[in-house]
């Protein structure tokens, strides 16, 4: 089996918006054409989210355009998609999101060898306040960059 992989999207708001606590590798239950159009790089993970129902857990709002070539016409560009784990993940993660204030947010979809992975992450929602200092911090840290730049 391969090891490589290619990144085809990543939500990178996920881990501004979001304390991650720990993150799971998913495969997807996908149609054929879904598959093609996320080759293709169409796909987006932008307001996508995950939801533990009946035992199992789904995938929300992950935007898959159509496949332009399909034969049959392609299912709803944002439908709930199954994520695949194994029993134990599954327990895992069943457990911990039933805690008050966690969340289920993928962070990557990409492919490892033929197979469409995603990476779901357990994650607690910062404060305001929390973003701001986030941000005021990597400010801090340009302002000290352009200054040992202009030292050498």
């Amino acid at each position: 089996m391969a090891k490589y992989y290619r990144l085809i999207a990543e939500n990178r708001k996920a881990y501004f918006d979001y304390h991650i606590l720990e993150t799971f590798r998913a495969g997807l239950a996908l149609t054929g054409a879904e598959v093609k159009s996320i080759r293709l790089g169409r796909a987006n993970l932008h307001d996508s989210f995950g939801r533990v129902e009946g035992g199992e857990v789904f995938l929300y709002n992950m935007h898959i355009s159509p496949y332009d070539k399909s034969r049959v016409s392609s299912a709803e560009a944002t439908r709930r998609r199954k994520l695949l784990l194994t029993g134990s993940e599954l327990k895992k993660i069943i457990g911990k999101a039933s805690e008050k204030g966690l969340t289920l947010v993928p962070t990557k979809l990409y492919f490892m060898g033929d197979w469409a992975k995603v990476d779901l992450a357990l994650a607690k929602a910062k404060k305001k306040y929390e973003k701001r200092e986030v941000i005021r911090e990597r400010e801090i840290n340009r302002e000290v960059e352009k200054i040992l730049k202009g030292k050498k």
